[in-house]
């Protein structure tokens, strides 16, 4: 007949090793969730990137205005070709591509950025990059004071 005191040795003798197996599990969830939120933070640091350039880009677009009104005082409006192409420059400078569009009473630039963000942790579980965009406008205004 077995003791009680027989009993418990064969239990611990059975459990032996468990720890070491739950450690693992946990080590490895927890690098997996560390990974997440390193990705996470690093794509939003490149959305914010992104968003800085694309208004920078409206900015530089902004300064090509159409001179032939500006002079005569008739209205502030860009020149569409000048203004995408300064944009188009400055996204080129930066090494990134995006598109430009000018409002119809050419006054407002949009740039919109695409780039991507090569992950460091996820391509272990292959997600070798996420796309991220940003978006800036610039709104023409004169004024000395305040817009007019």
């Amino acid at each position: 007949m077995r003791t009680v005191e027989d009993w418990w040795r064969s239990r611990l003798r059975e459990d032996r090793g468990g720890i070491a197996v739950y450690t693992a599990i946990v080590a490895i969830a927890l690098l997996g969730i560390i990974g997440l939120a390193l990705d996470g933070a690093g794509k939003l640091r490149a959305t914010e990137q992104a968003d800085a350039v694309a208004m920078e880009a409206a900015r530089a677009a902004g300064q090509a205005i159409d001179p032939a009104q500006a002079v005569t005082g008739e209205s502030l409006r860009a020149d569409p070709e000048a203004a995408a192409a300064a944009a188009r420059a400055y996204l080129a400078r930066a090494g990134t591509q995006g598109s430009v569009s000018l409002s119809p009473d050419g006054t407002q630039l949009t740039v919109t950025v695409s780039d991507t963000y090569a992950t460091k942790f996820l391509s272990v579980a292959g997600i070798s990059s996420m796309g991220v965009s940003g978006h800036g406008s610039a709104r023409l205004l004169r004024g000395v004071t305040q817009p007019d």
